[in-house]
């Protein structure tokens, strides 16, 4: 019988950096100061729907960019040769080396009035709002999570048989029949993994939308980090739902990874 010791330190650092926070926000999300039962800070919620809504649709649209750009990049990554398919990881995590608010003083540089984009657009006689808006937000975003969409969808197609592929051209099929018949079906997997590991840190990341965007564009985590200052009930509170929301789109990926191996 295999011993289990190797895996206790994992499932102690599971339980205090997961399971404890979790429940001390499940906690504070249904109790008052006092200590008391109380749904209060639950029902506060509803009062940042709006938030919810917008920091959904951020995510979709900023995940849907991130699909839309990484397919095709997989798609010649896993098709070049090797020291190639090597040269374009590396620059592509390259940035991912430098710390997170790094990279995004290096967007405020770039989007700001004045900045270079700026000055260069106004040679042409453009005056175009660049930062301050939602546009810019997701331009973050997508510049954040995109390698988190191209690994995993590069990854799955670098396993595509290319005999398969050999065979279905020899069967007369033409490119876009190959694309459609076998290399899009083999590699929803990493579509799904892709979808998966871009949606949910771009609807609960901050201060993306705090350095981006406006006022108006704060994402739910952004808010979140301001009211657990002052009030980490009603921050608990909100937590939790963004976390439901979270479980419950993965149990919907899930279903659809499950279905996909079945063959559905």
């Amino acid at each position: 019988m295999k011993s289990k010791k190797p895996a206790t330190p994992y499932l102690f650092w599971m339980v205090l950096f997961t399971l404890v926070p979790f429940l001390m926000i499940c906690y504070y999300a249904v109790t008052d100061n006092a200590g008391n039962l109380s749904l209060k800070p639950l029902s506060d919620v509803v009062f940042y729907r709006e938030v919810y809504f917008n920091s959904f649709i951020v995510a979709v649209v900023s995940t849907a960019i991130c699909l839309v750009l990484a397919y095709p990049l997989s798609y010649m990554l896993s098709r070049a040769r090797k020291s190639s398919q090597r040269l374009g990881v590396m620059l592509l995590m390259l940035p991912m080396w430098m710390n997170f608010l790094l990279r995004i003083y290096g967007w405020m540089v770039l989007l700001q009035n004045n900045g270079p984009i700026d000055t260069a657009l106004s040679l042409f006689g453009l005056d175009i709002p660049l930062i301050g808006n939602r546009g810019a937000v997701i331009l973050g975003m997508v510049y954040e999570y995109l390698p988190f969409m191209v690994l995993p969808i590069y990854t799955v197609m670098g396993k595509i048989d290319g005999s398969l592929v050999e065979a279905a051209s020899d069967l007369g099929a033409n490119r876009l029949n190959v694309f459609k018949k076998v290399i899009l079906p083999l590699s929803v997997p990493g579509i799904i993994s892709g979808v998966t590991m871009v949606f949910v840190p771009s609807a609960s990341t901050f201060l993306v939308a705090q350095y981006l965007g406006s006022p108006d564009d704060l994402m739910i985590g952004d808010v979140i980090e301001k009211i657990f200052i002052s009030d980490f009930h009603t921050g608990s509170a909100l937590s939790l739902v963004l976390m439901l929301v979270i479980v419950v789109f993965l149990i919907i990926m899930n279903k659809f990874g499950d279905e996909e191996a079945l063959g559905v």
